[in-house]
Parts: C-alpha cells; structure tokens; sequence
C-alpha cells in the first residue's frame, strides 16, 4: 500500500497515473477537496481510499510500502506564514514521522524557491539557500528539519526531497494564478486573447520541467530508496518571452505590461537546476526540451 498526499492536484495526480501505468492501484490518497474542479484529476483513475488531510489519522493506516508527500500549500504569494508553516511544515513532519514509523521510504516535495535569487547556484547544499518568500521559507523549514532528524539517526528510513523547478502539464487547471506561465499561454490563445508578459521577461529565465519528467524523478527517489535532497529539473534555462513566441507562433499578439510591484519581493529571475547529484545518483532518463513539452502539453489540452 502506498500514501499519496496532494493526491488529486497537479504533480499528485499525474504520480497516480504513472503508477497506474505500472499496475498499482493499491492507493491511499490524501487530499482537501475544497476546490470545486480539482476532483476531476482523480477521475479514471484507480485508487484504494480518499481521505481528507484534516481526517487523517495515522494510526488507522495499514502498512504503506512508501509515502509520497506532495500536500501543500502552494500559492507562492501568500504572506500567511502561519498557514504556510501548518500545511508545509507541520503536516509535513507528521508525514516524516509516519514514514519512520512504517520503516518505508518516503519522497517529499521541496521546492526551488529556496535558492532565492539564485546567486549561490542551485546545487542542493545549505549554503546556496536563501529562501525570500514566506513560501520558500516554509519548504526550506522542512528540508532543514529533516536534514537535523538524518544527522543524528533519529530518522532511519530512506527520505528524499525532490526540489521541483517550474513545473508544467496536464492536471494543473484547477491552480488559477498558481497554474504555470504555458497554461496561461494556451488560455490566452484559446479565448483569442493577447499573450501578456511582464517588463523585462526577455531576462527571465526558469528551468521549466515537463510533468511526466517530475514524475519520473519523483518515482526514481522512491524506487532506490534514495535519502538527500535532489534537484527535479532539466538543467536547462528558457526564457518567458521564448515561451510566449513558441506558443503563440505567427498568429497570436505578444504584448508586455509593468511588472507588479507586489511581485518584486522574493521573485526569481533566473533559475537553472544542477543535476550532477541526481546523475551520480543512476537517473539516467532524459528530459524534455520546451519545446517538445510545448508539444505535448498542446496534444493534451486539445484531446
């Protein structure tokens, strides 16, 4: 039996499908429902239990093979710290606890946002973080809890965080603002609309990894039992306004509006993830250019 939390969003539910594919179907999955779309992720696909994460009580599971822990809070721009730390920090200790508990692996989702501006690198060592955001506090609150519990062997399972870059694919409608800059994109051009970008977006660069590549990075983590923190990208930086003209083609207008003021604090303009770490681990599997993500992603949303 295996645990997935966050199990009817983005990453979440495309973790299901791949392990559907694989022909497992003994799931438990951790979610809140509160958003009215976000169930339709889970449509079709074959699971053991639904549970909501404020009902969860760990002491009724049975024994889980792995936990995949993918729940959190995910708006970017909250400055609720509090409800930040509760669902990332707190919740997500729970989880550790319950995988030690087990004697099963678990993955869990950190986020690159704890590299800050990105001026130390991204390599996954404590001295190239610096979170800025409330967001990227609460995930590299975590990453640091779990680094304290492994030094001094109060942790024994095998425990891994998979630091996801811009994560982008089918499953991420029900996110709103939070959806990925190619979803908006392709909304645009669906309803006939404009490409909007921001000031400056021909300077900002992202490391955008295509879901089923996160999903195989999650996957590999579980499989090898692997204990440390591993970047989840392509290695590769693209730029918004090269994103925009990709799916835009010849047809759809580009036009660029003042970069919100609100957005300044703790936003990054250049992100490339360091994958020496995850190679020297075995993942051996190749990641998908933008371009060919573009590709796919297009072939989804029109299917």
């Amino acid at each position: 039996m295996l645990l997935v939390t966050g199990a009817a969003g983005f990453i979440g539910s495309n973790v299901i499908a791949a392990l559907n594919a694989r022909g497992r179907s003994d799931i438990i999955c951790v979610d809140q429902l509160d958003n009215g779309d976000k169930f339709t992720n889970l449509v079709g696909r074959k699971i053991a239990d639904i549970i909501d994460w404020a009902t969860l009580q760990e002491d009724s599971l049975p024994h889980l093979q792995g936990i995949i822990h993918l729940g959190a809070i995910t708006d970017t721009q909250t400055r609720d710290c509090r409800a930040l730390m509760t669902a990332n920090y707190e919740f997500s200790k729970r989880m550790l606890w319950l995988a030690d508990k087990m004697e099963c692996p678990m993955v869990y989702a950190s986020s690159a946002s704890v590299y800050g501006d990105g001026v130390r690198g991204f390599r996954e060592n404590p001295e190239n973080e610096k979170p800025k955001s409330p967001y990227a506090f609460s995930k590299w609150a975590f990453d640091e809890y779990v680094r304290r519990q492994l030094a001094v062997k109060r942790v024994t399972t095998p425990v891994a965080g998979a630091r996801y870059f811009n994560v982008y694919g089918p499953g991420e409608a029900h996110k709103g603002d939070m959806a990925s800059f190619m979803y908006k994109c392709f909304c645009a051009v669906r309803e006939n609309k404009p490409i909007t970008l921001f000031d400056g977006s021909h300077k900002i660069y992202r490391d955008f990894i295509y879901v089923d590549d996160a999903v195989a990075i999650t996957l590999f983590l579980l499989d090898n039992r692997l204990t440390g923190i591993y970047n989840a990208g392509t290695g590769s930086e693209v730029s918004f306004l090269d994103v925009a003209e990709i799916i835009a083609g010849k047809d759809v207008e580009i036009f660029c509006v003042p970069f919100p003021a609100k957005m300044l604090r703790g936003y990054q303009a250049f992100t490339q993830a360091d994958l020496s770490k995850l190679r020297a681990a075995g993942f051996r599997d190749s990641m998908s250019t933008v371009e060919l993500g573009i590709a796919r992603y297009r072939r989804e949303l029109v299917a």
